[in-house]
């Protein structure tokens, strides 16, 4: 049905008259709704249903987030979430005598909770348990300052049991990194080198190869360190069709795809609706990582672009079975390619389009307020 009605508004558009009707009806619209913010709730009245699958998602998210406190899980994001803000106050230059007296003590009950998790539990994440303890330890170890909070937090911790073994999971002098022989040369090179590839040969992704590039995506930045995505891969012929087959962007290859990868943002990762849009950014930083990495393993890729349309969102949803607050993210097509198909040439923007030096604007006029910089809690590791 949904490509009936794709066919029909696609010819209808091809009619110059009814394009130009179309576009000034649009314009007209959109210098009401997109003039103000006003404008822009009267707009949302008509428009509710096209907004409200994400306002939804947000929501069940933060519901799920704290629904998930009292479960037995595999990952504790609220614990990598203290885990991390607690490195960066350690790694701070100058270090207060004492900090996180705000959260030092809810810290130390989510590792408890998280230490009585059962063994049954699937996929126990033990490096970040190990985590958890030697940043902790780290910080009970170098907190000196006299205060009750922090008092309280080093009896409690020292009170439980040990976990793992001696290690040294925490910060530690940025010297100590392994050096890189990788020069500019070769990102560069690596970089010009990758395509968007639509066409691949007769066969299967291993895959250990996808396990591989993933261990590359993981590094990527991510907001708190929560890595709030999860890849769904699919290899079996039958299932990547139906899955390929739901958005536009695969048209017209989608049954030749070997795999295809959705890749899925999950918003029960937050108890704040500022962050809803964080899972999208930590994703793409991923992904990218990923592609660059499937690249060096002899394999090409294409994202499949994945817009925000409430007819392909519920049938995605129902296929994968997603909850409320899963969004996908976008899906990658990924394969052998084959060698005589042809790619696009996607000449890119030049720099001067792409930046601005901050002395290149200060004879302009701003067009809101300045921005305000701080580390704050939402900063990238």
């Amino acid at each position: 049905m949904i490509g009936k009605l794709k066919k029909i508004a696609k010819n209808a558009l091809a009619v110059p008259v009814i394009r130009k009707t179309y576009n000034g009806a649009n314009r007209a619209v959109l210098e009401l709704g997109g003039s103000s913010r006003i404008g822009a709730t009267i707009y949302s009245i008509p428009g509710f249903f096209t907004q409200n699958r994400e306002q939804w998602a947000v929501l069940s998210g933060r519901r799920a987030y704290y629904k998930n406190l009292g479960k037995d899980r595999s990952t504790h994001v609220e614990l990598r979430r203290n885990v991390h803000r607690l490195e960066k106050g350690i790694l701070m230059q100058p270090r207060r005598d004492v900090f996180a007296r705000d959260y030092i003590e809810e810290t130390v009950e989510f590792y408890a909770v998280a230490m009585k998790r059962p063994a049954t539990v699937s996929h126990l994440d033990a490096g970040e348990m190990q985590w958890a303890h030697d940043v902790l330890t780290e910080y009970f170890s170098i907190v000196t300052g006299d205060d009750a909070s922090v008092a309280r937090s080093r009896a409690a911790f020292e009170a439980l049991p040990a976990y793992g073994t001696p290690a040294a999971v925490h910060p530690y002098p940025q010297g100590d990194l392994p050096k890189t022989d990788i020069t500019y040369e070769q990102i560069l090179q690596l970089a010009e080198s990758r395509r968007s590839v639509r066409w691949f040969q007769d066969r299967p992704v291993e895959r250990e190869l996808i396990d591989k590039a993933l261990l590359v995506a993981r590094q990527s930045p991510s907001a708190c360190n929560r890595l709030p995505y999860e890849y769904l891969v699919f290899d079996d012929p039958e299932t990547v069709q139906q899955v390929a087959g739901i958005p536009f962007g695969a048209t017209g290859y989608a049954d030749q795809i070997p795999t295809v990868i959705v890749i899925k943002g999950d918003l029960s990762n937050y108890f704040s609706p500022r962050d809803r849009h964080v899972p999208y950014i930590d994703a793409s930083l991923a992904t990218m990582g990923f592609i660059y990495a499937l690249e060096t393993l002899g394999l090409s890729s294409s994202c499949i672009n994945w817009p925000d349309f409430e007819p392909l969102e519920g049938r995605m949803a129902k296929t994968l079975r997603l909850q409320p607050h899963e969004r996908v993210i976008m899906l990658l097509a990924v394969g052998y390619a084959q060698p005589d198909a042809l790619v696009a040439y996607s000449k890119k923007k030049s720099l001067d389009n792409l930046r601005t030096f901050d002395r290149d604007t200060v004879a302009r006029a701003p067009k809101s307020g300045p921005a305000t910089k701080g580390a704050g809690e939402g900063s990238f590791d």
